[in-house]
């Protein structure tokens, strides 16, 4: 039998067409795809039902003989979750426990309808075989196409550290793929079988999110109508994803340290011990360093996350993989989205020179949006956003002719005409390598007017200090001082 596959899809099995859109619509809110239809008859016709992570099916008469049969004709069959309408329940409980993963009454709340999604993906995550040769699943690396050496230094970290159950802190900027890293990391992993949960701690509010790490029980505070498991719980012997650890409060950094400590928590409102088996990853765009000292981290939870750091490097660091992130990105929007572009040498030249604050999902982002404005056609530099069109740049970012500097010459370098538009010579030009050149001599122009100090250099060149480091280490570049 071949392993369920990790799915986004939900079926929806409901005979009232304006409940199946309402429902359809807040799963397609939250990134679910789905497939509605109005008779349970019909599901038989989709053949194959492993695609999907769960079935909505709305309560009629007989649906429990139904869902013993379906699951009987398909090897692969996902759990289900009762609907219900106007018309009561002819189930009773065992038959719920033993055939449904949960409830969902018609006024569905994203709390209830969470709950039952994470228990879909729990199921399904047991029901998984392992296969003899792990096949490496391409939505996984989307952020990690590259030739770059900051890239390539990623996925060896990845490699190194995926069989082993070393906590992995991930740092760098917001969009740099950071979740893209992690899960990665479960892929290739020993607990690859098991779930895995991501939560981002600083999305929910502080008094939300201890009982959203760690369960609660029924009445243990206003609005715990029932009892509910936390994030750990659904990891269990899987691994847990702590997104922006950096913003989580400090009550809450206790407690953490304590489960890192222990391997073990309480429900809220319970004083029951709960064994957890879970490997923890942690990612952050902070500089946790400087939070320690400003008092708003502990310093003995860095040292406890901080056992395998991971850096991802912006964007504007690897140019160079620019090319091959937007065909990758405009490949899955033809897959996803049934549009697709293509850009000019021009267009492609203003992303390589764009300093890309918002990383790989700032790309994405432009990509999506330049299918939708020019769907199967041809995108210019002169169509892109202004900030990233030539054209339409600050006057600091462009090289006027007064402030062209001096350069080494090249064989076979364009001449700059008076108009600042760069002509391309006769016999053609290799451009990657023309843009390294120009990269280089730029970068070495201004560590030599600051004297060698990265930050001036940095500040001269409009980029981070960091981006310049990388970019120093990528070409081999010491500062003046350095060299002997």
């Amino acid at each position: 039998m071949t392993g369920k596959k990790d799915t986004r899809k939900i079926l929806i099995v409901d005979q009232d067409s304006d409940h199946a859109q309402r429902l359809a619509c807040q799963l397609e809110f939250i990134d679910y795809e789905t497939k509605t239809l109005s008779s349970h008859e019909l599901v038989d016709s989709l053949g194959d039902l492993a695609n999907f992570r769960a079935i909505l099916a709305a309560n009629f008469h007989g649906i429990v003989d139904w869902t013993r049969q379906l699951k009987a004709r398909h090897e692969a069959c996902p759990p289900f979750v009762l609907l219900l309408g106007k018309q009561p329940s002819d189930l009773v409980q065992a038959d719920i426990d033993e055939q449904f993963i949960g409830v969902l009454k018609a006024d569905i709340r994203y709390s209830a309808l969470s709950d039952v999604l994470h228990k879909a993906e729990v199921r399904g995550s047991a029901n998984v075989e392992p296969s003899t040769e792990p096949q490496q699943n391409p939505e996984l690396f989307r952020s990690l196409v590259g030739n770059s050496r900051g890239i390539q230094r990623v996925r060896k970290m990845i490699d190194q550290v995926a069989p082993t159950e070393a906590t992995v802190l991930i740092l760098g900027e917001s969009g740099t793929g950071k979740e893209v890293v992690a899960r990665n990391i479960h892929y290739y992993s020993n607990r690859r079988n098991k779930p895995f949960v991501p939560i981002n701690c600083g999305a929910i509010p502080g008094e939300l999110l201890e009982s959203e790490l760690f369960g609660h029980e029924k009445g243990s505070f206003t609005g715990a109508v029932g009892a509910r498991q936390g994030r750990f719980e659904l990891a269990e012997g899987g691994t847990i994803f702590l997104d922006e650890i950096g913003d989580m409060p400090l009550p809450m950094q206790v407690k953490l340290l304590r489960v890192i400590q222990e391997r073990s928590f309480e429900r809220v409102g319970s004083n029951k011990s709960i064994r957890s088996d879970v490997r923890i990853v942690a990612a952050t765009h902070r500089d946790l360093e400087q939070l320690i000292e400003d008092g708003t981290f502990r310093e003995d939870l860095y040292y406890r996350l901080n056992v395998f750091p991971v850096e991802m490097p912006p964007l504007s660091s690897r140019s160079e993989d620019l090319p091959l992130l937007v065909n990758e990105l405009i490949t899955r929007l033809e897959h996803e989205k049934k549009s697709s572009v293509r850009l000019t040498p021009a267009a492609m030249m203003a992303l390589c020179n764009y300093d890309w604050p918002g990383n790989v999902r700032e790309l994405a982002n432009l990509m999506e949006r330049m299918t939708i404005l020019h769907p199967y056609g041809v995108v210019d530099a002169g169509d892109l956003p202004s900030k990233m069109s030539p054209h339409g740049r600050a006057s600091s970012t462009r090289l006027d002719e007064q402030d062209v500097p001096a350069l080494p010459m090249m064989q076979g370098m364009p001449q700059v005409a008076l108009n600042n538009k760069p002509r391309l010579p006769r016999d053609g030009i290799d451009l990657k390598q023309h843009l390294t050149d120009i990269e280089i001599a730029l970068i070495e122009q201004a560590l030599d007017e600051c004297s060698g100090v990265v930050a001036h250099a940095a500040n001269r060149l409009e980029i981070r200090r960091t981006t310049l480091v990388e970019k120093m280490r990528k070409y081999g570049i010491q500062r003046p001082e350095e060299v002997s």
